[in-house]
């Protein structure tokens, strides 16, 4: 009688046949100049493309060798620091500005804004029956991913969806900037109601709200917040909208773009990407690794002990044994990144004389000592700084938001960006994304199944 296989004997067959085939020699990368994740040997990105949308400043080349800088973010050519220092000063929201602006290439005037406004403000509702039949009668443990399918979903329920024209193109991306914040607190009331075993309170939208508000009215329970609240959340919204054609969520939208694929699966693909832990999942790491950290130290204050134990986790003794120090290091970013500047300030003044003081001056304590470990262990000095993802999970907490809600917050704020890149995609793109790869594997006669 022949041998059956059984179940798990063909599970370990197809893992090690997993393994196996899919494994590469390093060496070839070397050997045929392949660079891997697009990136150059140094570590710059390799050039793909060109755009007016974005200028993420980190570095200069002085004579073919990176040399760091404190860096620099240009939305439309406006410094970052500019348009959040100025909302700031004139005690206004910005969010909706800046996604006017990505979006059309200029700063508003007060009546074109208030027209923009109320345009994003009227777009909030979601089709009839779309939240109990996409979102209540499936709910999700993850956020990201509801959302991703919800904005697939939309697609049926768009009169034109291929359309491609410019007018239709721009009204179906607000209409999904719009969408997107309701999609995502009501996914998360229905993600408490049946995996937290907690109440799901809906409360209806409120005419006249900024995107930060009605994020903020809606996940809370009696709808209160202050001002401050409301400002602090919008600064976080504007700092996350916008990042370069080359970050991958970006990328991965432009990809989608170039093939002719419609505005709903480019954009979901690039929540998709955005929800990688490698990505716009980061913030999760940060508080999952800070958490570890306070378990850990006893003495938080205590810089020596607080060493000693990033030193186990860059060992990959600790945490999740990945060797990595989660919110710190950046693709471009190599003195500073201006997101984390501000982010820093703004959770300093919130946490000062607060519960939350001790955390913060902890975090400091890993911005401070990570680069000189690093360096330690590596032998040599690279400049690291902490990027977006070090204290914006502080800066969430503080605000009493969730921590499933972090990269849905992130995925919220950054749809502008990608709708401004998939626009310039469409008209200046033209061609194909489509990158080479190298065949290394060895041509092989066929063999019969019976002799195999």
């Amino acid at each position: 009688m022949k041998y059956i296989m059984s179940n798990k004997a063909a599970r370990n067959m197809l893992y090690k046949q997993f393994v196996a085939n899919n494994a590469i020699d390093p060496k070839l990368y070397d050997k045929y100049v392949v660079k891997r994740g697009l990136r150059n040997a140094d570590g710059t990105g390799v050039m793909t493309g060109l755009t007016n949308i974005c200028n993420v400043h980190g570095y200069v080349i002085n004579e073919g060798e990176k040399s760091p800088i404190q860096g620099k973010l240009f939305y439309r050519g406006y410094n970052i620091q500019d348009l959040v220092n100025n909302a700031v000063k004139e005690n206004r929201f910005a969010y909706e500005e800046i996604v006017y602006l990505l979006l059309m290439g200029s700063l508003p005037n007060r009546e074109e804004l208030k027209a923009f406004f109320d345009l994003i403000d009227d777009s909030r509702a979601l089709p009839n029956n779309f939240f109990e039949d996409m979102i209540l009668k499936a709910p999700s443990k993850n956020i990201m991913n509801k959302m991703g399918r919800a904005l697939l979903t939309l697609y049926s329920y768009d009169e034109n969806p291929e359309n491609r024209s410019p007018e239709y193109e721009m009204a179906t991306a607000i209409s999904i900037i719009s969408k997107l914040p309701n999609i995502m607190t009501l996914a998360y009331q229905v993600k408490r109601r049946f995996y937290d075993g907690e109440s799901m309170i809906m409360h209806p939208l409120i005419k006249g709200h900024s995107t930060a508000e009605m994020i903020l009215s809606a996940i809370r329970p009696d709808r209160q917040f202050t001002d401050e609240e409301a400002k602090l959340l919008d600064i976080m919204l504007v700092l996350h909208a916008e990042h370069g054609g080359g970050n991958n969520s970006t990328f991965t939208c432009r990809v989608l773009t170039s093939s002719g694929t419609d505005p709903y699966a480019a954009y979901s693909a690039a929540i998709g990407s955005l929800k990688g832990p490698k990505h716009g999942g980061a913030n999760i790491k940060v508080i999952e690794m800070f958490e570890c950290v306070k378990e850990n130290v006893k003495n938080w204050s205590n810089e020596g002990e607080v060493a000693d134990f990033l030193r186990k986790i860059l060992n990959k003794e600790a945490f999740d044994h990945s060797g990595l120090i989660y919110g710190m290091g950046h693709a471009v970013y190599t003195l500073s990144d201006p997101r984390a500047v501000i982010l820093k300030a703004n959770a300093k003044k919130l946490a000062d004389g607060t519960e939350y003081e001790d955390e913060f001056k902890l975090l400091e304590s890993i911005e401070r000592l990570t680069p000189q470990l690093f360096a330690e262990k590596k032998g040599d000095v690279k400049a690291m700084c902490a990027n977006v993802d070090m204290y914006s999970g502080l800066v969430y907490r503080m605000l009493g938001i969730p921590s499933e809600m972090f990269t849905p917050l992130f995925a919220v704020s950054r749809m502008a960006g990608w709708c401004a890149h998939r626009f310039e995609e469409l008209v200046t793109g033209k061609r194909i994304i489509r990158p080479a790869y190298k065949a290394v594997m060895r041509e092989r006669n066929y063999v019969p199944i019976d002799e195999r």
